[in-house]
């Protein structure tokens, strides 16, 4: 067609015939076109909104911090860091430090994110490899074909109501999980705990019995609670694996073991880093259920059905009560809370960084 020239246009009928043609000039109807001011000013304007979001999140964490710091200075001048290695807490004598706090925080948390991790990873393959759905699939072939039934799509829909139901999981309050953990958790575990203390109390973890709260259940329930979380990020991430991946995979004759565990998981590291650190985040930050679970006991023990407490579950049971002294300790035990959450989010960006550097040639 010459510059200038004249386009047709076709437009087909109901039948798939041609029904007109007319004539129009050519730059009527064009592919691109530079965007109109409405676009730019509406553009710029969705920029500065998310920009300025951006800068209030940051503003406001900035606030709590120096709002925190600002209460807990005079307890910070009286303290300084006597206050991170004594282990008494007692407010008619003045006295404070919060080591077995630090402790049990760091204790409790990694016992409770290492049994998530073991499940929350389980579930996750379990899932994204439709173990279940292919499982049942069998099942119900035996008793019949599936192509002309409504049980040809059941296996699928059981699939999805369990991924539903381990997601709702998440949205339990953790005073539920607290009373769950009081009246099931510590009765049900109670009996092999002494046991084991019984058979093996001069392995140190083992070298108190449990008679009531304590770092086991405390450690079960928080599995739980960060297992939404662990599953859920870690399942997306083993789906996003590449299908040419997979299909190379088993094309070098990889059983399907091999390949979900010398390819799969690996490729799929930084999702699952990810959603082992929000766990760990979720776990350090856990209030009522350790509250209710751990004992509130300022012991330092390696025994995991030992009594223990943690920053959290300090501020909440001494805030109620508290003067304007021990305000100032629990607003300094809060800033090492927040210093902590800080440090682990530092090292796991950091992870999540090398993991990813050392993964993008496979990807």
């Amino acid at each position: 067609m010459t510059p200038g020239q004249a386009e047709v246009v076709v437009d087909i009928g109901p039948a798939g015939e041609p029904s007109r043609s007319e004539m129009v000039p050519p730059g009527e109807f064009e592919i691109s076109r530079p965007p109109s001011s409405q676009e730019v000013v509406g553009d710029r304007l969705f920029r500065g909104a998310t920009l300025a979001v951006a800068w209030f999140t940051v503003i406001l964490v900035g606030w709590i911090v120096v709002s925190i710091g600002r209460q807990a200075m005079p307890s910070i001048h009286a303290y300084g860091l006597h206050f991170l290695q004594g282990t008494v807490w007692d407010a008619n004598r003045a006295r404070f430090g919060i080591l077995p706090a630090i402790v049990g925080t760091l204790y409790s948390s990694i016992l409770g994110l290492a049994i998530g991790t073991v499940f929350g990873l389980a579930i996750a393959i379990f899932l994204s490899e439709h173990f279940l759905s292919s499982g049942l699939e069998a099942i119900l072939r035996s008793f019949g074909p599936l192509e002309d039934s409504w049980l040809g799509s059941l296996p699928d829909k059981i699939e999805n109501v369990l991924k539903v139901t381990i997601e709702l999981l998440a949205a339990i309050p953790s005073v539920v999980y607290g009373l769950w953990g009081i009246f099931v958790v510590i009765p049900f575990v109670r009996p092999p705990c002494n046991w084991l203390h019984s058979h093996l109390g001069w392995i140190p973890i083992f070298g108190t019995g449990l008679s009531g709260p304590g770092l086991m259940p405390a450690a079960l329930v928080l599995a739980i609670m960060v297992l939404p979380t662990i599953t859920a990020i870690s399942r997306d991430s083993l789906v996003a694996v590449p299908a040419k991946l997979r299909e190379a995979a088993f094309g070098m004759g990889a059983t399907r073991w091999e390949a979900i565990l010398a390819i799969f998981v690996p490729t799929a590291a930084t999702g699952i880093f990810g959603a082992l650190i929000l766990g760990f985040g979720r776990a350090l930050g856990e209030t009522m259920a350790l509250a209710m679970l751990a004992g509130n006991s300022n012991v330092i023990s390696w025994s995991l059905f030992s009594p223990a407490n943690t920053l959290a579950a300090l501020l909440a049971n001494h805030f109620p009560e508290a003067d304007q002294i021990e305000v100032g300790a629990l607003m300094y035990a809060a800033l090492v809370l927040l210093a902590i959450t800080l440090i682990v989010n530092v090292v796991g960006t950091l992870i999540l960084q090398h993991a990813d550097a050392g993964l993008k040639g496979i990807r």
